[in-house]
């Protein structure tokens, strides 16, 4: 059994069988075999391993005619390694006195060398356990033949396991078969957590290296919210998971009574709560669980996974999906949001020299440089706009010059419509993501300008205090209990406040349950947040009063380090859900 401890980024516990992404990309289909079965498994690996002996010769053959000798002798080392009886008796040995499946045997015996070779710490025995991998898969190609599942066309029900997993690869996840998932890095605010959020999947990121550990089909616990994993446990373990789950479970039933009920104070004040959606159907979600319309429509979706643009067609069919689900109350659509960890494949090699996306061509400075991709957006949002209550967002604005071109294409585009007879929405709400320091600073000018701020803390607190929000190494110093993160959220509050625009929060901190007083207290009335989330969330403002949240944000700020401000709103917490 191993334990590790990584970063839960979406609720809930996960058991099953794993599959390692990367290594196998495909579903070993069973572990053991009955023993009348052994003598013909054995044959069936004896047959596979031959084939792969043959596919590395004819390799080696191709590469000394090709490109040289010196070349060939990798694949030389390769059968060497394929013909080695040591490694094929130990594999056998699995399977004939163990009842292995031949599949499971391979993978096991081969992980096993592959992480000795790993553990020796020099760079030539890590490049030998990458050769280990490689022929590992080989053999399970070989082995699974027409049985192959791949993780696109999954039958039966998994735990993936991945080094990482892009945005698209997290968003093209087939809920009905993936129970959850566990990477070896990732940090709690990445895109990747945040789509596992969206889709409601348990997942677990930032365990650090792990998958040499591991052989598909082994079993696998992991619980989303404590961030623990656990693979081949024993019962005691297996039966801790289990009363987890139940309490998960449990959990979930006690807040479906909020679904109903208005997010208000114990003294009266209504704080609006709207959704975060990465998907159309996200929005039944929200509305289900009563939300007050969709703060926050991140529509990359469209552009991850897919070879060529989205056509005006496919971006209006999706707003409208959206908006009708909430035909009285307000949706946000962000404009898009690529670059960084998000880069769709057709635009990949625009990436390829960046040394730093992150303060890369991305986001709003991706559409200025695009515009007619810009404008084929914009012309969906406000035909979809029409009759309806829409807010156009435009992400990672740093400068007035960003946001009044941008403004400016909207109003061109209402121009081209209007000469072409098309509906629109003329009077569409404009506002901007605050995600970095520069925008704070200029919020008063910028409060002149826009119809409304909606704070984007995940960029903001990567921003401000120079912490990779996807790198587990500095999770630590990525913190939204900083007290400059909480000064900022006051100065744009106060420019808001001057200025009349209001201000949302809709990172990840206001689907916190423990930010929210603060939040409150530092004078937000609406807040954008993950869908299952919201229920949660509306505990929180129904169980504290306007005052107890501004004493609250009142001490936070008078603290001086992160640790003491989070340390505080977690027993301040615990108080108001006790009570």
């Amino acid at each position: 059994m191993i334990n590790r401890n990584g970063i839960g980024v979406s609720p809930g516990v996960a058991i099953g069988e794993a599959l390692v992404v990367g290594s196998e990309d495909f579903r070993i289909p069973q572990r053991f075999i009955s023993r009348k079965q052994v003598q013909q498994e054995l044959e069936r690996f004896r047959q596979a391993l031959q084939h792969v002996s043959e596919e590395i010769a004819e390799n080696e053959r191709l590469a000394n005619e090709e490109i040289g000798v010196l070349y060939g002798a990798i694949f030389s080392a390769h059968l060497q390694m394929a013909q080695d009886p040591k490694l094929i008796a130990e594999i056998e040995t699995l399977i004939r006195d163990h009842c292995y499946s031949p599949e499971f045997a391979s993978s096991r015996t081969l992980r096993k060398y592959a992480k000795r070779f790993q553990s020796l710490g020099n760079a030539y025995f890590a490049e030998r356990a990458v050769d280990i991998y490689d022929l590992e898969k080989r053999i399970l190609r070989h082995l699974l033949g027409e049985q192959r599942e791949s993780l696109a066309d999954l039958t039966e029900p998994v735990v993936v396991l991945a080094h990482n997993l892009t945005p698209s690869e997290t968003a093209g996840l087939n809920r009905e078969f993936v129970l959850g998932f566990a990477t070896e890095i990732g940090g709690r605010t990445s895109h990747t957590a945040i789509l596992a959020a969206a889709l409601e999947i348990p997942a677990v990121v930032g365990l650090g290296p792990f998958l040499a550990d591991v052989s598909g089909g082994e079993t696998v616990l992991l619980d989303g919210t404590t961030g623990e994993f656990c693979l081949e446990p024993d019962d005691e373990t297996l039966s801790r998971f289990n009363a987890s789950r139940e309490r998960h479970q449990s959990t979930l039933h006690r807040l479906q009574s909020m679904n109903e009920l208005a997010a208000e104070t114990i003294d009266g004040v209504r704080i609006k709560v709207l959704g975060n959606i990465e998907f159309p159907q996200e929005a039944e979600q929200c509305q289900h669980r009563g939300a007050d319309g969709i703060g926050l429509y991140r529509t990359e979706f469209l552009y991850l996974g897919r070879k060529n643009t989205p056509s005006e067609e496919d971006h209006y069919e999706a707003y409208r999906q959206v908006i009708q689900a909430f035909p009285e109350q307000l949706t946000i659509i962000r404009t898009l949001d690529l670059g960084a960890d998000k880069i769709p494949g057709w635009m990949s090699h625009q990436y390829d020299e960046e040394s730093n996306p992150a303060l890369g061509l991305r986001s709003i400075r991706l559409s200025l440089n695009h515009l007619d991709m810009f404008k084929t957006q914009l012309r969906a949002i406000l035909r979809a706009a029409v009759g309806v209550q829409v807010g156009i967002m435009f992400p990672l604005v740093s400068s007035l010059l960003e946001f009044r071109r941008a403004r400016m294409a909207v109003r061109e585009v209402i121009e081209d419509l209007d000469e072409q007879g098309i509906p629109c929405n003329r009077d569409v709400l404009l506002g901007i993501m605050v995600e970095v320091p520069a925008t704070v600073i200029m919020a008063e000018e910028f409060a002149r300008e826009v119809d409304f701020f909606s704070i984007g803390t995940n960029d903001l607190i990567q921003y401000t205090l120079a912490a990779d929000r996807s790198d587990p190494e500095v999770e630590k110093y990525h913190s939204a209990s900083d007290p400059a993160i909480l000064r900022m959220i006051e100065m744009v509050v106060e420019a808001g406040r001057k200025h009349d625009v209001p201000v949302s929060v809709c990172g990840q901190m206001s689907s916190d349950p423990k930010y929210v007083p603060v939040l409150i207290g530092l004078g937000i009335r609406q807040i954008s947040v993950s869908p299952h989330a919201i229920p949660e969330i509306k505990e929180v403002i129904r169980s504290i009063s306007i005052d107890q949240a501004v004493e609250t944000a009142r001490y936070a700020k008078s603290q001086e380090l992160a640790r003491d401000v989070e340390s505080y709103l977690t027993r301040e917490l615990q108080k108001l859900l006790s009570r």
